[in-house]
C-alpha cells in the first residue's frame, strides 16, 4: 500500500474516531466533501475538532479560517496538506 493510500486511510480513521461518526472510515470517499450538500454533513463544530485533532496527530496547524476552508474540504486536500509539512529533522520522535 502507498504512503498516500496509507495516509487517507488513517485520516479517515481519524475523522470516525474524533467525530464519532456513525459510518466506517472506508464509506468515505477520498474526494467527497467533508461540508456543504452532497457531503459528510459536518459543522463547524466538527471543524475545530478536527483541527485539533489534525494538530495532535501531524503536527498540522491550521490557524486561518480560509485557509482551514481550503485544507478541510476532503480526505484528498487534508493528505495533501499533511504531506506537505516538513519533514520532522533526524532523530525526532
Amino acid at each position: 500500500m502507498s504512503a498516500s493510500i496509507e495516509r487517507k486511510s488513517a485520516l479517515k480513521r481519524l475523522l470516525v474516531e474524533h467525530l464519532l461518526l456513525k459510518i466506517e472510515p472506508g464509506e468515505i470517499p477520498d474526494d467527497q466533501p467533508l461540508f456543504g450538500p452532497g457531503g459528510l454533513g459536518l459543522d463547524s463544530i466538527d471543524a475545530l475538532q478536527l483541527v485539533i485533532a489534525l494538530e495532535g496527530a501531524y503536527g498540522l496547524k491550521i490557524a486561518d479560517p480560509a485557509k482551514a476552508k481550503t485544507i478541510l474540504a476532503s480526505v484528498n486536500t487534508i493528505a495533501a496538506a499533511v504531506e506537505a509539512l516538513p519533514a520532522p529533522p533526524a532523530g525526532a520522535a
